[in-house]
């Protein structure tokens, strides 16, 4: 997948374009994804997937502080290349940009620099200057443009709509198995291995703590979880505490990532690894003492090995 920031020396081969943030790239994302990827084999074209970033939301909304993504810019360019993308574009979203009309986002950038010749877009698709374009406005300028262009139905899963607010609540809530189904791949997170206090190393619990580098990254409920850690492309089961580590931490203004890996002693401070989430399994307590916070997590890593047989 090439990986765009400017369109000076943009070039691909009857170019398929869909635009969208796709936060998630969850099932209904794959559903667009597979859409461009036939269509651009019938006319032995490339897919564009044309982003944003930042986020439109936080560029526009500058009050909007609640705002939490399911990816980080890393994490989804890692997701789209998965998925099969020739050209990822990230337009850089500026108040100015967001000013342009769409009848110029479509002639000057779309058709004039990426050379767009089919666009599919989602069942509520509006963009441009206070999202004024809509799918019938567009095929009027298909038509002038000579573009082709498509509009796909919503996906339903359990006839719920799948869509990134509804995985965002999800997370929020600790619900990993819905999160999961509704993206059709395991939640991950992908940081940075930071310095701690070291406590899980004198408890017999050593953990690393990870700075996802987003500070708009979409961090699960406070609680204790299973998950696998992948390390130099190596997987490893391991269990992973959120919250505030109440038992041993007098600072409550910041929420920690801690995962302890289960057989493993290497030194990776500073180094990336990426967190897969496959269930919560307790909230975080609070507890009487450090034996007794010992005998949890026993009982606690027991549980997640079970998970895994």
């Amino acid at each position: 997948m090439k990986v765009h920031t400017d369109l000076n020396n943009f070039s691909a081969l009857n170019p398929v374009v869909t635009i969208g943030t796709f936060d998630g790239v969850h099932l209904g994302h794959k559903k667009v994804i597979k859409r461009l990827q036939d269509l651009a084999r019938e006319v032995n074209g490339e897919t564009v997937i044309f982003t944003f970033y930042p986020h439109p939301r936080l560029v526009l909304n500058t009050h909007d502080d609640e705002l939490r993504l399911i990816n980080t810019l890393e994490e989804k360019k890692k997701l789209l290349e998965a998925a099969g993308v020739d050209h990822l574009v990230i337009y850089p979203f500026t108040k100015e940009f967001s000013k342009l009309s769409y009848t110029d986002f479509v002639e000057k950038i779309l058709v004039g620099q990426i050379g767009m010749k089919s666009l599919v877009v989602g069942y509520d698709h509006k963009f441009g200057h206070k999202r004024k374009g809509t799918y019938e406005d567009l095929k009027v300028y298909a038509d002038k443009l000579n573009f082709k262009i498509e509009q796909l139905e919503v996906l339903n899963v359990d006839t719920i709509d799948v869509s990134s607010t509804k995985i965002r609540k999800a997370l929020a809530e600790g619900d990993i198995q819905t999160t999961n189904k509704y993206l059709g791949h395991r939640y991950f997170i992908k940081g940075i291995v930071v310095d701690g206090k070291k406590l899980g190393h004198e408890i017999g619990f050593p953990t690393a703590n990870v700075d996802p580098q987003e500070s708009y990254k979409l961090v699960p409920k406070d609680g204790v979880y299973a998950v696998k850690v992948e390390v130099d492309d190596v997987m490893y089961s391991g269990m992973l505490n959120i919250g505030f580590r109440p038992t041993v931490n007098h600072q409550m203004d910041n929420r920690s990532i801690e995962v302890n890996i289960f057989n493993f002693d290497q030194n990776i401070y500073y180094k990336s690894i990426s967190i897969y989430f496959y269930k919560r399994i307790r909230n975080e307590q609070m507890f009487k003492g450090i034996d007794a916070l010992k005998e949890q997590l026993a009982k606690d890593k027991e549980t997640v090995l079970e998970l895994f047989k």
